[in-house]
């Protein structure tokens, strides 16, 4: 059997069997309570039994994971305290990834892989906007347009706008309005730096699930600090798609001796918060049968509340940290925190909760039967790795030496939705062309005179003055004609 230490007291120490990482976890408590340690010391228990580890670092403090930490007093206490007789410390491996590829490798997915739901939600759409934008999306399945990055939306929306009337009778009334309302809010989306994340070479989902050749398991950091300031809607999203994507790729793999994978989602209340009822059941569903993929799921944040009650309901691990209750409301949430956990008649959880130090937090675990354990109070053990951020010089060597350094770093952008209708306007265009000139040969001819200017000059300049010499003109004009209210 594996076991990841969590902690202890005095001799007694609290273990999680490995068996049971699927069935998920929280980690929840107040800032400044110790949550982040918490999130270190379980990542490092499950890189070192060869699982796989992903997590988001949301305040720049995780990238110490990698490197050995350093002797302190206090240290050396808690591990006399909690009764650990093989500490050692150590770094982990670890790959730095970030979205806007500017403290680790690029992470990209394409437009097509995100799916109008997830799209929808990040764009914060109503009902008859993701209405429109489904509709969308089968419009450019069945033309056969690859929707890869967000210029290629761009110039399907433009497209589909100028083509409504004639595929309004396939796929029903798509209203300008709609068109011109999700066109606005790709404008912001852009404005959030969102244009870093969609595209090519997309993630391989195998490069999460990487072990070393020691056997342990792979860490890769998200670095969300700007990702979560700038847009902590995308944040959630690609969670959230990542999350979806496992679910439907990993094979099943039923009850094994341990994850194949383990994520950890740090402020968790942003994937629930405004999101419509149909996404979170699709959330509710994915955390419940996704466990038979031997992936676990562990969010973060500062109150279990935070999260649904159907999907805190299905997390076997519960590690309460320390919450301070100032008013009747602060009260009341203790009191709801208190009671799901396994009552222990050592132990008075709803005032333990208050009186936590930092450091300190209340667990359940849950049996071999899958039971969940009585709650315990205990000192979560101290991280075998640097405790705070690493250099960035130590990060850039760590960024040269990965597996998957070059990989990623170059964008590609191969024929797509956005250059297959940049080439349909243009033979559009051409067979117009043609058919004037045909016409005003076939004038002249009739009129016997000759023209002072050639009638290929003239047709020449007037479809350069009308479409210019690129479709992003075209396309631009298309937006501008939908956000203006133009046919």
């Amino acid at each position: 059997m594996m076991e990841i230490l969590i902690g202890g007291d005095k001799g007694d120490k609290v273990f999680m069997d490995a068996a049971m990482g699927n069935r998920h976890g929280m980690i929840s408590g107040a800032t400044g309570t110790g949550k982040t340690i918490t999130l270190q010391i379980l990542a490092e228990g499950y890189s070192k039994i060869g699982v796989p580890v992903f997590l988001a670092d949301i305040k720049g403090d995780l990238s110490g994971i990698t490197t050995a930490g350093k002797p302190h007093e206090k240290i050396t206490q808690r591990i006399k305290d909690i009764g650990i007789k093989d500490y050692l410390q150590h770094g982990n491996a670890a790959v730095f990834w970030d979205i806007f590829a500017k403290t680790g490798h690029p992470v990209r997915a394409t437009i097509s892989d995100m799916g109008p739901l997830l799209l929808s939600n990040l764009l914060e759409l109503n009902d008859t906007q993701t209405g429109v934008l489904y509709s969308c999306f089968k419009i450019a399945d069945d033309n056969g347009l690859l929707l890869l990055d967000l210029k290629d939306l761009r110039a399907l929306l433009a497209w589909v706008g100028n083509q409504d009337k004639a595929l309004q009778t396939e796929y029903g009334n798509i209203a300008a309005a709609s068109l011109g309302a999700i066109q606005r809010q790709l404008l912001v989306l852009e404005e959030q730096g969102a244009e870093h994340f969609f595209g090519e070479p997309a993630i391989q989902l195998e490069d999460f699930c990487k072990t070393d050749f020691s056997g342990n398991g792979v860490i890769s950091i998200l670095d969300a600090t700007d990702l979560v300031s700038k847009s902590p809607r995308l944040y959630a999203t690609f969670l959230l798609w990542l999350l979806s994507e496992l679910f439907e790729n990993m094979p099943e793999v039923g009850d094994a001796d341990r994850p194949k994978l383990v994520l950890f989602f740090d402020e968790a209340h942003l994937l629930f918060d405004q999101a419509p009822k149909a996404l979170l059941d699709k959330i509710e569903q994915i955390v419940r049968l996704i466990r038979s993929k031997g992936v676990g799921v562990y969010f973060i944040s500062q109150s279990p509340l935070d999260v649904p009650e159907d999907i805190l309901g299905q997390l076997g691990l519960k590690i309460q940290h320390a919450l301070r209750a100032y008013t009747p409301k602060d009260q009341q949430v203790i009191k709801s925190v208190a009671g799901t956990f396994r009552a222990n008649p050592k132990i008075d959880t709803e005032a333990a909760i208050q009186e936590l130090k930092t450091g300190e937090a209340l667990v359940s675990v849950l049996n071999m039967d899958g039971s969940p354990a009585q709650v315990e109070r205990i000192l979560i053990r101290p991280p075998e790795s640097q405790i705070g951020p690493i250099s960035q010089e130590q990060r850039d060597e760590l960024l040269k030496r990965s597996p998957f350094h070059g990989r990623y770093d170059q964008e590609a952008d191969r024929e797509s939705a956005y250059e297959m209708l940049k080439k349909k306007a243009e033979q559009q265009q051409q067979e117009k062309l043609e058919e004037q000139e045909a016409k005003q040969e076939k004038k002249a001819a009739a009129g016997g005179g000759r023209q002072r200017q050639s009638v290929t000059e003239a047709l020449l300049k007037n479809a350069a003055r009308s479409i210019g010499t690129t479709v992003g003109r075209q396309i631009v004009r298309g937006i501008m004609g939908s956000l203006l209210g133009r046919k």
